[in-house]
This record gives structure tokens, C-alpha cells and sequence, in this order.
């Protein structure tokens, strides 16, 4: 039941974000607001924050609603940080990794902490299984914003360049931004600055800036950071089935084309 309760505050937060970033395309198929229109898709996505809450007292567990309630405030402080970042070149690596940190890696590290809570854990085991969803939900998002540069719709499920489009300092942008020539700061400063349509010959100039300026490894390095810090997180675990399928999503996390 609590799974059931994380993908719903999951899918509330996706039916959000596609009506906040404008997307039109999630899981390789139609978003809801493109579908059914903006009202429809909040209001759905509102009605699964509720439904999450109220399936959440069923284990009649004050710490298993600290946390969750806690992973929602958080999740919607990173929405509205990620929001204040927009068409900002300013944005920081600092800054950029809070807003992941928030938007993102909580919700895995909730996940992983409401295991152990389940499990009757200690309070080491407890704190490290946290350690390891924050880590792991980090590197998820790094090579999701990877991804935004080298995969096509079709792998992605998504439309690819959302991320440069919406004008969304990424860590790949914020690389160049930081390493790139003068000709390419420039192009990009003006790209994240821009509040309308980015004109198709301008975005793929960006995108081979990025994609030879050394920013996609630094970002795929950043993730490998992430995992291996998740990978101590288990070390002093039992080895048994759970944690060998912990070690095989942290290299899936790397290793993903989706």
C-alpha cells in the first residue's frame, strides 16, 4: 500500500510539472494536459496528493507520515525554487543540484527510508537505506538531464531538448555556460534568457556545443559520483535478493537510454 502511495504522489508531481513546463509529451504518448487541458490534469493531480494521504494512515505509523508529508513539502519547494531558476543563466551548480536534491531525490529517499522503517530496521540501517535513495534519486535526475541532450523522443518517451527549450539551466548547459568559448556563453546566456520558441538552427548549435564541449561527461562523472556513494550506502547490508537488485538499479541508473 505505501508503494501505491509513493507512485501517486509521483504521478501528481508529473501531472504538475507537464502542466507547469507545458509538455506535451510524457511516456512516449500524449500528456494529460495536452490531452484533457490544464484543469483536468491538476486537478487530478491534486486528487492523488489527497488520495496518497489518506492511504498513507493505514499503517497507523506517526514516522511513516513524517516522512511522506515531509517528502511532499520538500518535493514542492524544489518545484518552486526550479521555478525561480527559469531563463536565469545565473544558476550554479550549487543551486542546480538543491533543486534536484528537492524535486527529485527526496522522493526516493522517502522510498528507501519507509523500507527500512517497514522492515524494523535500526536506526543505521534506517539512515543509510535514506542515504542511498537521496544518492541514488540524485544520479537518476543527473542522467535524465543527459539524456535531454542525447536521446531522441522515441527512447525517451519525451520530447528531446525540453529541458534547453523551457530555457532550464541544466547541469550540461551550466557546464558550458562555465567552460564553453565566448561565442557559445553567449549563445546559451541567450537561450536560457528567451521566453518564446528557440528557432530550430539556434538549438542545434547549442546542442553540439554540448554534446562536444566535455559537458555530457562531467554530468555522466557527476552521476558515477552519486551511484558510488549509494553503493556505500548498502555495504554493510545483508547480501541477499533486495540488495542485489539495489546493485543492479544503480547501474541501470547509468546505464539508461529512457
Amino acid at each position: 500500500e505505501l508503494a501505491a502511495v509513493v507512485e501517486f504522489i509521483h504521478t501528481a508531481t508529473l501531472l504538475h510539472d507537464d502542466v507547469v513546463d507545458e509538455s506535451t509529451l510524457r511516456r512516449g504518448r500524449e500528456t494529460a494536459n495536452a490531452a484533457f487541458g490544464n484543469a483536468a490534469s491538476v486537478l487530478v493531480g491534486d486528487f492523488l496528493y489527497s488520495r496518497a494521504f489518506q492511504m498513507m494512515v493505514g499503517p497507523n505509523d506517526l514516522r511513516v507520515m513524517e516522512i511522506l508529508s515531509d517528502a511532499t513539502n520538500t518535493i514542492a519547494e524544489g518545484e518552486v525554487l526550479q521555478l525561480l531558476n527559469m531563463n536565469d543563466p545565473e544558476v550554479d551548480e550549487k543551486s542546480y543540484l538543491r533543486v534536484i536534491r528537492y524535486k527529485t531525490a527526496k522522493l526516493f529517499e522517502a522510498s528507501t527510508e519507509l523500507g527500512a522503517i517497514l522492515a524494523q530496521a535500526s536506526d543505521s540501517y534506517r539512515e543509510q537505506a535514506a542515504a542511498f535513495g537521496r544518492h541514488i534519486g540524485t544520479a537518476f535526475q543527473l542522467m535524465d538531464d543527459l539524456l535531454d541532450y542525447t536521446a531522441d523522443a522515441s527512447q525517451m518517451g519525451k520530447n528531446a531538448g525540453d529541458d534547453l527549450r523551457e530555457g532550464k539551466p541544466t547541469l550540461p548547459l551550466i557546464y558550458l555556460l562555465e567552460n564553453g568559448s565566448t561565442e557559445e556563453q553567449l549563445l546559451v546566456r541567450a537561450a536560457i534568457e528567451q521566453n518564446q520558441d528557440l528557432p530550430d538552427d539556434v538549438f542545434q548549435q547549442i546542442l553540439s556545443a554540448v554534446q562536444n564541449s566535455g559537458a555530457l561527461d562531467y554530468t555522466q562523472a557527476a552521476a558515477k559520483r552519486e551511484v558510488d556513494l549509494a553503493l556505500e550506502c548498502l555495504k554493510d547490508f545483508p547480501q541477499n535478493e533486495s540488495t542485489t537488485a539495489l546493485h543492479a538499479l544503480c547501474k541501470y541508473s547509468l546505464s539508461r537510454q529512457t
